[in-house]
């Protein structure tokens, strides 16, 4: 391997001179004095400059590697995690023999047995070399255990010098052992650091201990006896709701037939996701994906999915024909309508919209906090208040209007998250831990501002967004009107108020997100105007609905 080649010297140096900062380290801490502490600072600056060598070669090697061999690029990754790791535990060693200049007794730490510890990070260290290369996930994890094996032994000595400070004696003395034990443990961070870059290597995606260990569970509990090494991870889709996904299939074929998505994330939000999975399913089968497993990692949760072969209704709408669009939207529609109908009851529900807008506003003001300052803005011959005082007189516009039915709604339903199958000729609904019954309405404004949010300069594909949004529009209104619902224009106006407010904390580029942000305004401003009169007569503007 060409790049092995190039770092193979420099890193085995590396791992050479760490071993012997954490050995010198030791050698004090047992017999005080024995070393120069100064000369044992200047081996440092020694390490400092095989790191940057390492990481001189390895972003030189990046620029000539092509994009098919991505092996090599997940390996020079994971060896400047390495390496960066090495030089930190280097670091720790240091600051443990800076430590021992802080004593009244220079003796006082030998009441102590520290060997246990370092006799974890020697062996540790001594798996990092062959294992980078050969990327051997068993003994990755044996320098990732190392870690679990230094913290209980931390634990142990932390508890005692506790008990001994409320003793009142040799305080300062106590305090400097702790701050010499917390430097080990940090060494133990450092070394998982490490074995989980080998892991990321071998599976080609980045992939904490937890991680791994959840994904091997629920593969083993689909039967699947092959090693998690056999498959190769790729991150997919941008996601702004915190969660971490990966694409995840056999290299080699074989028995996990069907490529997966592995989703990553907080539990309950996972959770909640599974179990509308499986409503989803009883609705419409093969509508969301099929649940392959789930696992549970403290506050957090894996979920393996079944991958929904088509392209997103966003990736369409910007480089798609006519035609696939056209068919995408139809088939879209055609199962929004068969799932209303379907879970249509005659029960009134509002959907609260200035409720969910005002719980972001937080997070809208950080991104753009100035936003309650545009008095004196203009849109047309309609003067632009501040968000704040028209929703303040809205709230009550909202408490009257229910709709007469709620349906089981996608809950964020944006361009995103609904993908296009044309070979099958259906669609894939994702990402569905916010489904619930509720008024319809807030799945058409999340659908009709996630097109207009999406950022084109391209007058046609500009156009070609208006039509699909309008599209959509009066698809929902005909909905309403064979349902017999004569409030949607304006329930559907609240929707839009929210989504177009809360979409403005994603969006950095201060003009469009203005846009947004005064389409708004403009909307609530109409909503107020209408007030007194029947709102059954309101209309949707349609010129807030386009660019």
């Amino acid at each position: 391997m060409p790049y092995r080649a190039e770092v193979d010297e420099n890193l085995r140096f590396l791992i050479l001179e760490v071993r012997g900062q954490i050995e010198g380290s030791q050698r004090l801490l047992q017999k005080p004095g024995s070393i120069s502490v100064e000369s044992f600072s200047a081996r440092d600056d020694y390490i400092d400059n095989l790191k940057g060598v390492i990481e001189s070669k390895s972003f030189s090697q990046i620029f000539h590697v092509t994009d098919s061999d991505k092996s090599t690029v997940d390996l020079m990754k994971s060896v400047l995690t390495i390496t960066s790791n090495l030089e930190r535990i280097a670091d720790h060693a240091v600051n443990i023999v800076g430590q021992t200049q802080h004593y009244h007794d220079p003796s006082f730490i030998t009441r102590y047995d520290v060997a246990p510890l370092y006799n974890e990070i020697y062996a540790a260290i001594d798996l990092i070399y062959d294992t980078t290369f050969s990327r051997d996930i068993k003994s990755a994890l044996k320098i990732c255990r190392s870690e679990f094996a230094i913290d209980d032994l931390y634990r142990e000595a932390f508890q005692r010098i506790l008990e001994q400070l409320r003793d009142g004696k040799n305080t300062e003395d106590l305090l400097t052992t702790i701050f010499i034990f917390r430097y080990l443990e940090r060494i133990g961070d450092s070394l998982l650091n490490i074995g989980e870059a080998v892991i990321s290597a071998a599976v080609g995606e980045k992939l904490k201990i937890h991680q791994y260990r959840a994904l091997e569970e629920t593969l083993h509990d689909l039967q699947i006896t092959a090693p998690l090494s056999d498959f190769a991870l790729k991150s997919i889709w941008e996601t702004r709701s915190g969660c971490r996904i990966a694409r995840i299939e056999n290299k080699n074929g074989g028995e996990l037939s069907r490529s997966a998505i592995f989703k990553e994330g907080r539990l309950k939000k996972l959770q909640e996701e599974r179990d509308n999975i499986g409503r989803w399913q009883q609705l419409m089968p093969g509508l969301p994906p099929q649940v392959f497993g789930f696992q549970r990692m403290g506050e957090n949760g894996l979920l393996l999915l079944e991958y929904c072969a088509g392209r997103t209704i966003k990736e369409l709408l910007l480089n798609g024909t006519k035609a696939e669009i056209r068919s995408s939207l139809t088939r879209l529609t055609d199962t929004l309508r068969t799932i209303w109908l379907k879970t249509r009851k005659p029960i009134r529900s509002n959907a609260n919209h200035f409720a969910q807008l005002l719980s972001r506003m937080e997070d809208v003001h950080k991104v753009h906090p100035h936003y309650n300052q545009y008095p004196g803005d203009q849109i047309g011959a309609v003067e632009a208040h501040s968000l704040n005082r028209l929703v303040e007189k809205a709230i009550p516009i909202e408490s009257t209007l229910d709709a007469s039915f709620t349906v089981f709604i996608h809950g964020d339903l944006n361009v995103d998250n609904v993908i296009y199958d044309g070979v099958e000729d259906r669609v894939h609904f994702i990402d569905l831990h916010r489904s619930t019954e509720t008024d319809f309405v807030q799945d058409v404004a999340v659908f009709i501002v996630s097109i207009f949010r999406l950022f084109v300069d391209d007058p046609q594909v500009r156009t070609r967004l208006d039509a699909a949004a309008t599209a959509f529009y009066e698809f929902a209104r005909d909905f309403a009107r064979e349902q017999g619902d004569p409030t949607f224009d304006a329930r559907l106006t609240l929707g839009l108020i929210r989504s177009f407010v809360t979409s403005t904390r994603f969006e950095l580029e201060e003009e469009f997100a203005k846009a947004m942000y005064l389409r708004a305004i403009f909307l609530l401003e109409k909503m107020l105007g209408h007030e007194g009169r029947p709102w059954e007569d309101f209309a949707v503007p349609r010129q807030a609905l386009v660019h």
